[in-house]
This record gives structure tokens, sequence and C-alpha cells, in this order.
């Protein structure tokens, strides 16, 4: 009987502790449901404030940076604080009117950042200024105060659930061991989530927003983690490798054109478009991703570098058709440079290769070019070392003078001009020759420096002869770069105003392929610059491609027969061909045609004979310095004896 009452008793204890143990588990149940929702609440609370912030940075940055990458994520930036605050606003139920009036308040504050980026387009950087001070700074400041303050009572209050939550906790330990194996399931949410969020952050400090592709950031370690992996390959003389890493850098030729004249917002829509064609036309293991601006990458690893060249083809393919942009189509082509990465190279070497390649490219105008490494000096440290000796030598420290080398009537035997001719001593090299230091100041803004030292100096000096009764009209040959820049004639015309000099004392030489470059600006800058009473001439004329079209239609004083022609002339007939046709075209035209390069006296008989108007060579007189020159005037003796 005892035992039945005992059994009783087990049993009604037992369900008793089956009783607690469900009770318990279930309000731990509850509480671990409660912090689960709290946690997301308050991953709004912080994806909010941290917006805040961000969009606060962008807004101040676009002050410094009118054009920069910040001022393009704005909008984009913007839109996502609002809808985050109103995420925050929907799951706060302490303070719902606070949190509702922080979502209006940034809503308004939209239109203030728009009137701050129209007074910074504008050039109204004062205006700006005080609109930022005054109005959104202590508007965002408030949002970000009240934002923070918010997130700070929601994580106390999150802080304060969880501990009761543990205390409970250690109350039920005894009642289910359910409940401490759901308390750990919280912890582990709760580390997943920030984890998760962490990891969204770094994709997205490594994305572009504007396309989703990789960023610079994120192209630079992949294609360092792909050159690692290669090394160390070949120190194992792993034969399954998966192939060399090549680069390409893709530029898009003609964005800057849409840009500026259709808008930031169509062109943002073409760079969206291009990266899709981009990331359509490579394979599935290719990174595609954008450098910045309209320029873009692909990471390639194959066996075979040349399918870089065929991955290339399939690039430019897509560019074969247009891109429409609401009702405008727009026609655009690329500039794609290769380089495959070396024993010791590293990314900036890479990247700086296959940049050389598409800048070649593009200047080429190639479409494609793989770069190759140039062992006589002419790259690398030496170019870096030319160009730094180059902004030293342009700085004022007279390492760059002028000769200059005159040209006579061909009948009379007179002094028609002279052709400035740049000289280059450097103190350590001695006399640099203008082909080795000329082609790289073109390839940067540094030949706009150097154009502008040759004019000053040029007209410096023909003022110097007209004061000293000696009219010697001066030629100074001008780059491709300088010719397409629209604000190159009005720079002409100032320096004309500063030195006194007028405009029919000074020739602007250009050559064929310098026009033919663009030849719509060529002739629009060649018109403004014969409207300040400069004359123009085509140097080099015949190893161009211009057509008689544009010959025609050039606003021209005269044309400059190349060397080449004329070195032969006295005994190859189709030379005396060529330069008989060009003579008489360029006398229908109503042009002065000059003979460059005569180094004997049968040439200049048979220039004189054909009817060629100036002479210019060797033979007649050798480039000399502007003292030597006026040594000649003043005692009438130019010629040779």
């Amino acid at each position: 009987m005892a035992s039945w009452w005992l059994a009783g008793l087990l049993a009604v204890v037992l369900a008793g502790l089956s009783g607690l143990a469900v009770y318990g588990s279930w309000r731990q149940a509850a509480i671990v449901d409660e912090l689960a929702r709290d946690s997301a609440s308050t991953d709004a609370y912080q994806e909010a404030a941290y917006l805040v912030s961000w969009e606060m940075a962008l807004i101040q940055a676009s002050l410094v940076e009118p054009h920069g990458e910040e001022r393009w994520q704005l909008s984009a930036v913007h839109t996502q604080t609002q809808g985050a605050m109103e995420r925050m606003a929907a799951v706060d139920t302490d303070h719902p009117k606070v949190t509702a009036g922080l979502v209006e308040a940034h809503r308004n504050l939209n239109s203030e950042v728009a009137t701050y980026l129209r007074s910074i387009d504008l050039g109204d950087m004062e205006r700006a200024e005080q609109n930022l001070e005054w109005t959104i700074e202590p508007a965002a400041k408030a949002i970000m105060t009240a934002v923070v303050a918010e997130r700070r009572q929601h994580l106390a209050s999150h802080a304060a659930l969880q501990s009761a939550g543990q205390r409970e906790s250690r109350l039920l330990l005894w009642g289910s061991g359910l409940s401490f194996v759901a308390g750990l399931l919280v912890l582990a949410l709760f580390a997943y989530s920030v984890r998760v969020h962490r990891r969204r952050v770094e994709r997205t400090a490594a994305t572009d927003s504007l396309t989703a592709l990789p960023n610079r950031l994120a192209f630079t370690a992949r294609t360092g983690r792909a050159i690692a992996e290669e090394a160390s390959r070949r120190r194992r003389r792993d034969r399954s490798r998966r192939g060399r890493v090549t680069v390409l850098v893709v530029d898009v030729d003609g964005f800057h054109e849409v840009n500026d004249q259709l808008g930031h917002g169509h062109g943002d829509l073409l760079l969206t478009q291009v990266s899709r064609r981009l990331r359509a036309a490579v394979r599935s293991q290719d990174v595609v991703a954008r450098l910045g601006n309209d320029e873009f990458a692909v990471l390639l690893r194959d066996t075979d570098p040349a399918i870089g060249e065929a991955i290339a083809q399939r690039l430019t393919g897509v560019f074969d058709d247009p891109f429409v942009i609401g009702d405008i189509t727009v026609d655009l082509e690329v500039s794609i440079g290769a380089a495959t990465a070396a024993p010791g190279d590293d990314v900036p070497a890479l990247l700086r290769h296959a940049d050389t390649a598409m800048k070649q490219a593009k200047r080429r105008r190639l479409g494609f070019r793989r770069y190759v490494a140039d062992h006589t000096g002419d790259d690398g440290n030496a170019r870096l070392t030319l160009l730094g000796d180059l902004r030293r030598a342009l700085d004022g420290s007279g390492e760059m003078t002028l000769d200059y080398q005159p040209k006579f009537h061909m009948g009379t035997g007179e002094l028609a001009g002279v052709e400035a001719l740049a000289r280059w001593q450097h103190p350590i090299r001695g006399k640099v020759a203008p082909s080795e230091f000329i082609p790289v100041l073109e390839a940067t803004t540094l030949i706009h420096r150097f154009t502008h030292q040759v004019l000053t100096q040029a007209l410096t000096q023909a003022r110097a002869w007209l004061e000293s009764g000696h009219r010697v009209p001066v030629a100074v040959n001008i780059s491709t770069r300088s010719l397409l820049d629209t604000g190159f004639p009005g720079r002409l015309a100032e320096l004309l105003s500063q030195t006194g000099v007028p405009g029919d004392q000074l020739c602007i030489e250009v050559t064929e392929h310098s026009i033919m470059t663009d030849p719509d600006i060529a002739i629009e800058t060649l018109n403004r610059i014969r409207e300040l009473g400069v004359h123009t001439s085509v140097d080099d004329y015949g190893t161009g491609y211009s057509s008689m079209a544009y010959l025609r239609q050039l606003p021209l004083n005269e044309i400059k027969i190349d060397r080449s022609f004329v070195k032969d002339i006295s005994t190859d007939h189709s030379s005396r061909a060529l330069v008989a046709s060009t003579t008489e075209l360029g006398h229908i035209l109503g042009l002065t045609v000059v003979a460059e390069g005569i180094e004997d006296a049968a040439t200049l008989a048979v220039l004189s004979e054909i009817g060629c108007d100036l002479a210019q060579g060797y033979h007649l007189a050798r480039p000399m310095t502007a003292e030597a020159l006026t040594r000649r005037l003043q005692i009438h003796t130019l010629l040779p004896a």
C-alpha cells in the first residue's frame, strides 16, 4: 500500500515537474521570440543612424569635390536613408510620434540638399557653403542627434530585456534543458545577424553603387590574389596552374561628350548599359569591374595570354549596336589595353601597363593594343624621371630655349620669316633631342605649359626684332592637344596682347594628323586663330591622310611640303611630280607653298623651277640662336656666301 502512495507521489511530483518544465519552456520560448523581434528593430535603428551619418558625409564631400564620386552617390544614399528611417518608425512602439517627425524632417531636407547641389553646379560655392552651414548641417545634426538618442534608448531597452531573459533562464534552468538550448540559439542568431551585417557592409564597400560591379578596391584585391596564387604555383612548379593573369583596361570613347551634353543622368544610364553589355560579353570565370568614371577592367586567367585578344574583340563587338537612352540613340566605341603579369609584377604595375596600352590604342585609334615591355629606357622609371625633369625645366629653370631657322623667298632670297624650334639643355644629360621629349610631353597635360612657354619666348623675341626695326614673322608648331583645346585661341589672344605683337607676325603650324583627329573642332580652332590675324600652316604636308575636301575647307595661309618628298626631287621623277602637283594645288587654293629640308643647290634649283614660294633647309641656313640671327640681320646677310 505504501508503495502505491509512493508511486502516486512520484507520479504527482513528476507531473508537477513536467508541468513546470512545460511552463518554463513556454515562458522561455516567449522570451526568445521577443528578443528576436527586438533584434530586428535594433537593426533598423542601427541602419538609420549609419546611413544618416554617411549621407551627411557625402553632402559635405560634395562641396570639396563637386564632381567627385561622392556627389553621384548622394541621391542613392538619400533614398536608402529615407527607407531606413521609415523602417525605424515602423518598428518604434515607444515614441511613434518622434520617429514619424524624424521621417518627415528628413524628407523635407531633400529640397534643401537639391538647392545646395544646384548652387554647386552653378559655381556659387559661397551660397552653397551658407546653405550647408545655416540650414542643412543644423537640420541634419538635429535628425542625427534624435536618431542616435532613439537608438540609445532602444538599445538600453534591448539590453534590459536581455538581462531579464537571462535571469529568468537561470531560474528556469532546472525545469527544462530546452531553455538553455533556446538561449544558445538566440545568441547564435544574434552573432549570425552581426556577421551578415558586417558582410553586407564589406560587400557595399567593394561594389560600385551605380553598376553593381566590383569597384577598383575589390578588383585590385582579386587581381592581387590571382598574382599571388600564380607566383606560388610557379615556385612549386605546379603544371596544373589555372593560367597566367591578364588584365584588360576598357575606356569608353565618347562617354564624356554624352555626359557633358545630355547630363549626368543620361551618363549614369549609359554606364549602366555599358556594364551590362561588358558582363554579358565575358565568360563566367572572368571578373568585370568599374575602375572609375568611364573606365572598366576585366581580369582573365588563361594558359594562353592571346585569349585576351579574343575577349577584347568580343568586348569591342558589343559596342557595334547603338545605345538607346530614352528617345536618344548614342554610338560609342572602346579603346582596350591588355597586359599579362610577368614574374615580379604587382597589381599597380599590371594596371599601369594595361592603362599604357589602352592610351596607345586610343591615341592611334587601334581599338585594342597589348602592352609590350620596352627595355630601351623609354618606359617605367626612365619615363617618370624624364617627366620629372621636364616639369622642372618648365618651371623657369632656363633649360628650355628656342632656335630659329630662317625661311626665304624663292625668287629674291629675302628673309620671309623663321620657324621656332625648341631646344632642351639638360643639366646632366646635355642636349636632349626634341624627338625624345616632345612625345612624352604630348602624352600629358604638360604639353599646354610647354606650348605656352614656347609661344611666350617666340612672341617676346618677335617684339624685340620689331623694336629694332626688323619684321621677322615667327612660326610655332602646336600639338594635337592644343589644336583640339577650345581654350587655346583665347590664351593665344592674351599672349599677343601682352607682348604687343601684331597677329600677322605669328604663324601657327599644325600637322595633317592633328587636323584629322577631329576635323570639326580643328577647323573651328583654326578659324578663331585666323580671326586674330595669325597665319596658319599645315606642316609636313603629304605625310598624313587629309582629304581634298578638308584641305579646301581649312582656313590656311600656307602648306609646307615634307622633307621626305623634297630630298630626292632632283633625281626622282615621281617625287618631282608629287611636289609639282602639290605646289599647283596650293596655288589654286591661294596658299603659299613652302619646301623644307633643302640640302643642296640642285634641289633648290628644281624647286625654283617648279614654282615653290618659300624655301627652308640646311643648304640655306641652319637653326640658330636669336642672338646669332639678330647679328646677321644687322649686317644684312643670312644666306650663305
